[in-house]
This record gives C-alpha cells, structure tokens and sequence, in this order.
C-alpha cells in the first residue's frame, strides 16, 4: 500500500498571492495530490483505464475524470493529479485496479507546486522563455508536456483556451513566477 508521509507539506499550497500583469494572471494551483505511476508500455494498453483515467491515451495527452486528471508524460509514465484530499483513495484505486500488474505508484505532492498562468496574453507570456510552440493548433487544450522555462524544467498543460499550468519542483517556483512576472509586464 501507498505509504504517505508528512500530508502537510504535501498539501501545502505554493504561499505567494495571485497577481495579475498586462492582462496576464498567475496564481497558486490549489493544493493537490499528485502521484507519478510507472507502468509498462504493453501493460498500459491493456488497462485502458484506472480509477475512471484513461491510460492508453497518446503521449502528451491528459484525461480526466470527477476533477481528477492523468497526464501521459511518456510511454510509460503519467502523472496523477487530484485534489489534497483524495490523495489516499486516488491511491488505494490505482493499486487495486493494478493489482497483478508491475507498476510503480510513488506520491511527488511533495516536491511539486503549479501556478496558473491565465487570460489572453498567457500563452504569449510562457513563449518568452519556452521553446514549444503554443498556438492552439501545435499545443491544442488537453495536451501537457515536459519542457523549459527560461532555464528550469516544467510540465506544462493547457487547460483552456486562456488557461495554462506549469508544474516545476518548489525550489525553482519563485524563480519561475518571478520570469512569468516579468514576461508578461513587457506584453
């Protein structure tokens, strides 16, 4: 079974206020359960889904499913991602429905924090300082993927035509807002 330890700081929200900058907000994610699992790519596609998530979705793509939502981050990675609370249960389905199956499920809450980076110049502030292209049509709503900002890791998805999400490791987050900060006050 999932063996979670110190829920606090797992649950802790990143502790800077939103702020919003040439019509461009960035704001906490609220506090989240976020599980990476680790499965094989043969096994994945018998599965199809876990918990109500679609896992034999193409890379790069997310599911989602009662306001939880699986990212597929490679062939035989995904990241779960629920609300703080749901973080046991959210586990407890997964092993259940992969009983028999070699999997990994690990709890990363607590190395994680999201902001959300949102209205109509949001896509233009995170092309500033990440290589990918985000027009609609290269990185349509529903996709996530690892890449860069400026010059730390991220995983970025979007969520809505103005919406987006950028995960990276707590110790870069004030470094990362700081960048989207300062992009979008020179829209």
């Amino acid at each position: 079974m999932l063996e979670i330890r110190n829920r606090a700081t797992r649950a802790a929200p990143f502790p800077l206020a939103a702020e919003t900058i040439g019509g461009v907000t960035i704001a906490p994610s609220p506090p989240r359960t976020r599980l990476s699992l680790r499965l094989r790519p043969l096994a994945a596609a018998g599965i199809g889904s876990v918990a109500g998530l679609v896992l034999d979705g193409p890379i790069g793509s997310t599911s989602e499913c009662d306001g939880r939502r699986a990212l597929r981050l490679g062939p035989d990675e995904w990241l779960l991602v629920a609300d703080a609370d749901e973080g046991d249960e959210l586990a407890a389905r997964v092993i259940g429905a992969l009983a028999g199956t070699v999997h990994a499920l690990v709890d990363v809450g607590h190395r994680s924090c999201g902001l959300l980076v949102s209205g109509a110049g949001a896509a233009t502030a995170l092309s500033a300082g990440c290589p990918l292209d985000l027009a609609p049509e290269a990185f349509p709503v529903g996709r996530a993927t690892r890449t860069v900002l400026a010059k730390t890791e991220i995983l970025l998805s979007h969520l809505d035509a103005d919406t987006f999400e950028v995960e990276c490791w707590r110790s870069y987050a004030d470094y990362v807002r700081g960048f989207l900060l300062e992009a979008a006050r020179g829209l």
